[in-house]
């Protein structure tokens, strides 16, 4: 059987998960991820011997077409719907200001 999981680890869990769990919100979370590493240990005692394992659920294998270059010559078309364009390319904002660092 799986640790159990108490508050403060599920506090650190969300953590890592960049979320905030209110103290309101926090047995609930805590009985929920206990009940998932239940499930877990349930699923370890399944029977498998003889079954082979599935790593595909289709007989497809590697379907795809070809990467091939295509100049669709919509450039002008494109660029005529682009808000903003310099020199035959679409400007954007910028992303990254490196003029506030130090």
């Amino acid at each position: 059987m799986s640790e159990k999981v108490d508050q403060a680890r599920t506090q650190h869990i969300a953590g890592l998960a960049k979320l905030k769990i209110a103290d309101a919100d926090l047995d609930q979370f805590t009985e929920q991820l206990n009940d998932m590493l239940d499930m877990l240990d349930q699923l370890g005692t399944v029977d498998t011997e003889g079954v082979e394992p599935t790593y595909s659920v289709t007989d497809q294998i590697n379907v795809m077409r070809p990467d091939v270059a295509n100049n669709w010559g919509e450039r002008d078309a494109l660029l005529r719907n682009a808000p903003e364009s310099v020199d035959g390319l679409i400007r954007v904002p910028t992303i990254i200001d490196e003029s506030e660092d130090e």
